[in-house]
């Protein structure tokens, strides 16, 4: 039998009210947050904010580079014309000295999908690929690609073809793919996760293959269970040189979540559960892994470190095993606050770099850079304080370009109404010349 899909309202509960509900939960700790020294601020600006109209509104994932230094991301909400509040994929360029946004693609809610969480990734062939929460056939998401004009478009706004290349929610092959990216393999094979769905309802990990025509098959490479396994993931795969994949999932384990590997066997694959997650180490790892040149695997606890707040934390192969380890424990009711939902980047310098959703001076957000061997004793480089005009409430991972320019998204912030989220419609942001 076909799974019942959840409701919106309940779903919500889960994914969506941690964008609204974090952000109000702190707010009586701005008088705590007393600092000993001012932090050193890095050149910081605003590229877009976003009105809640065609440019969209509350990204809920970072930018994606390309190697031109063009930005492309999603929105989870906006969109006009008559198409609703459906989210939108954008393209943000810098233009004379100033940065210019186009917008992509407006979702309609319907088969092409409906709320964006994830960011978008740059496949083999230049095309933009993602996924939506909802929409697809079955409202419990979609995975899709956006190909640009085969000429030269001479218009003000120049949309790119959208094709929808697997609805989920049909029978066991997973629903409502959550934050984080899609990532494709030397084949142009495309892995992904989603939240629930799958055998036991608890998400799965998938690969789409292109076939003769135009059409895709999906593979269910893992079901997971909500044991020892792990449940619900909150972000997508990656690959080591070998070929197998590790993610994490916010639920299940021991307690509060698990990192895994999946090697390939199948499918179904074979799964292994590399640590669990339980109050002290952090909990409900939720951002994207990132891997060093060492196979170290790098990410952020949301909550429960040693200090009360989230962690950033580090996983090391030793052994035949492997080895969880605190890099920094954020505090709680402090200015080093944090609640870090995004995951953590490597920078060029080897650093670690990621955004908080509260904490800073004003309690709102701040970005940070740290060494991956802290070891929970160094302090972290504040780079950047959000302020209360620009609410930041980051969900997503941050990005580099060529030039060692940081980029980020805010849920909050920039312009209010047009159905936006009480916290503002979000805004893009760059610190220059952070490497």
């Amino acid at each position: 039998m076909q799974e019942q899909m959840p409701s919106r309202g309940k779903v919500h509960c889960k994914i969506d009210q941690r964008l609204r509900t974090i952000a109000r939960l702190l707010v009586v700790v701005f008088a705590l947050a007393l600092l000993s020294t001012q932090p050193i601020q890095a050149q910081f600006r605003v590229l877009h904010s976003f009105t809640g109209g065609s440019d969209g509104a509350n990204p809920t994932s970072g930018v994606t580079v390309s190697s031109s230094g063009i930005l492309y991301g999603t929105t989870s909400g906006g969109g006009t014309g008559g198409i609703g509040n459906h989210g939108v994929v954008f393209k943000l360029a810098p233009r004379g000295s100033g940065w210019t946004l186009d917008p992509l693609y407006e979702f309609t809610g319907g088969a092409d999908g409906d709320a964006p969480y994830s960011g978008v990734a740059i496949g083999p062939n230049g095309d933009l690929y993602g996924t939506t929460y909802y929409g697809g056939n079955y409202d419990a998401g979609a995975l899709f690609a956006l190909r640009p004009p085969a000429s030269v478009c001479k218009s003000a706004t120049c949309y790119w073809s959208e094709a929808t290349l697997w609805s989920f929610g049909s029978g066991n092959d997973g629903a409502y793919p959550p934050y984080g990216y899609v990532t494709f393999d030397q084949a142009g094979n495309i892995y992904g996760t989603t939240y629930r769905g799958g055998t036991d309802g608890y998400g799965i990990v998938f690969e789409l293959s292109p076939q003769s025509g135009g059409s895709w098959t999906e593979s269910i490479l893992y079901n997971f269970t909500d044991g020892s396994d792990g449940g619900n993931p909150l972000a997508g795969v990656i690959f080591d040189s070998a070929g197998n994949l590790y993610g994490n999932d916010s639920d299940g384990g021991t307690e509060s979540g698990v990192i895994y590997k999946l090697t390939p066997a199948g499918p179904p694959w074979t799964e292994q559960t590399l640590a669990n997650f339980v109050p002290g180490t952090g909990t409900s790892p939720s951002g994207q892994l990132v891997m060093d040149q060492s196979g170290n695997l790098y990410g952020t606890g949301e909550a429960n470190g040693p200090s009360g707040g989230g962690t950033v934390y580090k996983l090391s192969p030793s052994g035949g095993g492997w080895t969880l380890s605190v890099v920094y424990a954020f505090g709680f009711y402090t200015y080093t606050q944090c609640a870090p939902f995004g995951g953590v980047t490597l920078g060029a310098n080897g650093n670690l770099f990621g955004a908080c959703q509260i904490g800073g001076a004003n309690g709102v957000g701040w970005v940070y850079e740290m060494p991956p061997n802290c070891d929970q004793t160094c302090t972290p480089t504040d780079l950047y304080d959000f302020t209360g005009g620009v609410s930041c409430y980051a969900h997503g991972p941050v990005s580099f370009d060529s030039s060692g320019n940081l980029y980020g998204t805010c849920y909050g912030g920039g312009n209010s109404g047009n159905g936006c989220s009480a916290d503002g419609c979000g805004t893009v942001w760059e610190i220059e010349g952070v490497i």
